[in-house]
């Protein structure tokens, strides 16, 4: 065995993972398992982006505390706001998107002394890292904020460290904060040497510490939370002082592994085998394959993580962000490693391999993971190459050497090109990039996303420290509450105003149920309560008014008639998801919902459309079931192991605590905290009305039941009997058929007579052709069709010497069809490809084809003579 590869074989990744719960596991912490990386009932995240998050309204004393310690591995994400590596990774060593989070937890326990006399237990006894390879900093005070220095972590540190590797660290360091605002406090970093001997005597590594040198690294960060950081800037004590650690997985693998790279430890050397060997590129060898393989090795974790938590890649929020990160690696792999084809996908093997056993998830959902990811794979693909051909149209358009960063944007926004393939390809061509202007259009547009999105959240004002949690609308839709705090919010640039009772019966949105909406009354004034919506576990009240009263005693009363028709929907999902599950087989799960008094709509994995006797199958299945009249059998607080033995259905991505809610209507069980009927029989009707495509791999039904499917029937019958009115008599089906055939025939003769028309035309257009500089012009607008058009300009592009513009409209759109023929082509004359580009702005449109015929459509019918003449200058100058 070579002796660089045993670190390597004494700590392969799975050990070190495991490692560290044991041994805080001994040391009496709870494991728990990694909460979901996709973030649904927190709008100040979007993804975890540290290891508390999950935990934060344990450390804001918002809920009770079940275990005072715990320890896990977590999946973060890192890509966007305060902390974003997405532009490190790749490029250096040690930053990726997704990584894993080592962490254990203190809530209210053990403090300081414990947390460092455990994490130096653990590195140096345990893993065996040289004590002389390490660094800690402690948190140096900040006069600005009067937050005096971590003497008491300087104090216990010297009982394990020498005083010269205990460094000071500024604000930004040593003062963690998750955020604009939430839990926060000072924090001591453990940091590694790895350089060899040899450097580490010549430069001493303290001087190196926080300095960005990729061989002297942070790998533990312990973060002694005491504050809230409050929406007005301000620092309040928490009410109990907790531990929150954080260990970069990676990071603990390359120094435990003796590498100078975590791409040269074994959590990614398997997918940089897999690459080379998909690739047939050695890596190692060239900078720029390098980078590309690490891009890629890095980028296929998030993405497939984040599918496995429930996120799709979509256009808009967090499925935008996993999109982003998907297109990125698929560009570096499109220019580095010459992948015209998708590859990304297949790297879902290995990780399942590698990580399926910590991460279960990515072994049960492997095949659908690498659906999602090829998919997008080969969407782009086709995306990449509309944009170089329209990068190319750009580049023949420049005047001068520098292309408009507006022009760099429309490529990024319309076809995803990162600015740096835009500059890499106009470098080829000797050109550049108006950096300047593709940032201004760049912050244009994260300015009108933000203000559209942006909910703007003064601080709470607080009544009462308690409650805010206790939801009664299981059992009943009106109870007394009192307002335990409230605060205003700005969505967009609209003011709302958030409350928090100490009880409630408003359901908050979640579990694709909408939040209820109905009043709040005291015996001096009524409230309308019109969204109700959870934040860290408080059930939050959406009004356009605060109470002139907060202090009195309020009424709070759901509107009864929109949660009856919401519960007849919601249970509803549960009996379609078993019946398409019957129907169309147990690979169906659900990706997604919405429910509404209105309607219900159900996304769910499944690769093909579904038919019409699939259709009618499911709706037949629920339809006998809700005639069976199934009781609803509510198991309000089992634990996690009792719903698994009942088969319960849980949802990928869901967050469960240790105690759950699980509602089965006969065979149907699933984890779910929504709204419910009492017997199915209540629902009355279950009519699907629409079943298509939303993603790769994601089909969408709606429905509706009851009234709604009633009414809806009721109108489908209605237009129905008006067609059979118009058919007087007919049997309708057959008069449709006999309807289409004959319409059929009509186009078809239609066809040949245009077809004639145009064969005839062309003789009678060359006589009226004018000559320009030796060149025959044809320019006239014809009431013919597209195909006719182009018959007739084929039928003359053998003529010598000709040019010929045709215009034609049908309804709004407007046609500009240009031949040059064959002769001017061959002699490199004319290029009718590139003329039609100029010729189009004058009728407001764009186009493009091939050197001898292009079109092009636009929506100004009178910009046609316009075209005509520029045509004829085109030819006078030529």
């Amino acid at each position: 065995m070579n002796a660089h590869d045993q670190p390597l074989q004494k700590w392969p990744a799975k050990k070190i993972r495991q490692t560290f719960l044991d041994f805080f596991q001994s040391k009496g912490h709870q494991i728990v398992p990694s909460a979901p990386m996709v973030i649904k009932n927190d709008p100040t995240l979007m993804f975890t982006n540290a290891g508390m998050n999950p935990f934060k309204d344990l450390f804001l004393g918002q809920a009770p505390v079940v275990h005072p310690r715990i320890a896990d591995t977590q999946k973060c994400l890192r890509v966007s706001g305060k902390h974003n590596d997405l532009e490190e990774v790749g490029h250096d060593t040690y930053h990726h998107t997704m990584f894993e989070m080592l962490g254990n937890w203190s809530f209210g326990d053990y403090f300081k002394k414990d947390a460092i006399a455990w994490a130096w237990e653990l590195l140096s006894d345990v893993y065996g890292l040289e004590k002389d390879r390490l660094y800690v900093t402690v948190f140096e005070g900040d006069a600005s904020e009067s937050l005096a220095a971590d003497t008491e972590a300087a104090t216990y540190w010297k009982n394990w460290i020498a005083a010269d590797r205990i460094l000071n660290g500024n604000k930004k360091d040593n003062f963690w904060e998750m955020g604009d605002t939430g839990p926060c406090g000072p924090c001591s970093e453990i940091h590694v040497d790895l350089r060899t001997d040899a450097d580490r005597i010549a430069v001493d590594g303290a001087s190196l510490v926080n300095q960005g040198h990729p061989q002297v690294v942070e790998i533990w960060n312990l973060v002694f939370m005491e504050f809230n950081r409050k929406a007005d800037g301000s620092l309040e004590k928490l009410p109990a002082q907790h531990v929150d650690t954080g260990m970069g997985f990676e990071r603990l693998a390359m120094a435990l592994q003796k590498k100078t790279s975590n791409y040269d430890t074994d959590v990614f050397t398997p997918s940089i085998k897999t690459l080379e060997r998909l690739t047939g590129l050695a890596y190692g060898k060239t900078t720029k394959v390098d980078i590309a393989i690490r891009v890629i090795a890095d980028h296929v974790r998030a993405v497939a993580f984040a599918i496995a938590d429930g996120q799709m890649p979509s256009n808009n929020g967090a499925g935008y962000v996993i999109r982003r990160i998907l297109r990125r690696a698929v560009r570096y792999g499109f220019t580095y490693l010459n992948m015209k084809a998708p590859f990304i996908f297949e790297l879902v093997h290995t990780l399942a391999t590698e990580m399926g056993d910590a991460f279960p998830e990515l072994k049960e959902q492997k095949d659908w993971i690498m659906r999602i990811i090829s998919e997008e794979e080969q969407g782009f693909l086709r995306t990449l190459e509309q944009g170089l051909v329209r990068i190319d149209v750009m580049i023949q358009e420049i005047q001068g050497t520098t292309l408009e960063g507006k022009k760099a944007f429309e490529l990024y926004d319309t076809f995803g090109f990162p600015p740096d393939l835009t500059r890499l390809i106009l470098s080829e061509q000797g050109l550049m990039l108006d950096e300047q202007g593709f940032d201004k259009e760049m912050e244009a547009q994260k300015q009108r996303s933000k203000a559209a999105t942006q909910i703007k959240t003064d601080d709470w004002t607080m009544l009462q420290q308690s409650g805010g949690r206790t939801f009664l609308g299981y059992d009943q839709l009106v109870c007394e509450s009192r307002i335990t705090q409230y605060r205003s919010a700005t969505v967009g640039k609209k003011q709302i105003f958030q409350i928090v009772l100490d009880q409630t019966p408003f359901y908050p949105e979640g579990g694709g149920q909408v939040g209820d909406s109905g009043k709040l009354y005291s015996a001096h004034e009524v409230l309308e309560i019109i969204n109700t919506v959870k934040e860290n576990g408080l059930i939050i009240h959406v009004c356009e008014q605060l109470p002139e009263r907060p202090d009195a005693i309020f009424t709070a009363e759901v509107q009864a008639t929109s949660r009856h028709q919401t519960a007849n929907n919601h249970t509803a999902t549960h009996l379609l998801h078993q019946a398409l599950r019957e129907v169309l087989g147990v690979h169906v799960s659900q990706k997604g919902s919405l429910v509404n008094a209105d309607y219900l709509r159900f996304d769910f994995a499944h690769v093909s459309k579904m038919t019409d006797a699939e259709i009618a199958a499911v709706e037949q299945l629920v339809n006998q079931r809700i005639m069976a009249n199934l009781p609803l059998q509510e198991h309000r607080s089992i634990s996690m192991d009792a719903a698994k033995e009942m088969g319960a259905m849980m949802l990928f991505g869901e967050k469960y605590g240790d105690e759950v809610r699980a509602i089965q209507f006969g065979q149907s069980i699933e984890l779910c905290g929504g709204t419910h009927v009492r017997a199915t029989g209540q629902l009355g009707l279950f009519k699907i009305v629409s079943e298509g495509a939303v993603a790769a791999g994601i089909r969408r039904i709606e429905a509706l039941t009851g009234a709604g499917a009633h009414q809806w029937l009721g109108e489908q019958m209605q237009e129905l009997r008006a067609i059979k009115a118009s058919l007087k008599g007919q049997n309708a089906l057959q008069a449709i058929e006999k309807l289409k055939a004959e319409q059929a025939d009509l186009q078809k003769k239609l066809a040949q007579l245009l077809q004639e028309k145009a064969s005839n035309l062309g003789p009678e257009l060359l006589k009226e052709a004018q000559t320009f500089n030796g060149v025959r012009f044809i320019g006239q607008t014809i009431d013919l069709d597209a195909n006719a058009v182009k018959d007739l300009c084929f039928s003359l592009r053998k003529e010598p010497a000709l040019v010929m513009a045709i215009g034609s409209r049908t309804g709004e759109k407007v046609t500009l069809s240009l031949m040059v023929s064959d002769d001017l082509v061959a002699q490199e004359r004319f290029n009718a490809g590139k003329m039609i580009r100029e010729l189009a702005q004058a009728i407001k449109g764009g186009g493009g084809g091939q050197a001898f015929f292009a079109t092009a459509g636009g929506s100004d019918f009178s910009g046609l003579e316009k075209a005509y003449q520029q045509t004829i200058e085109k030819l006078q100058t030529s």
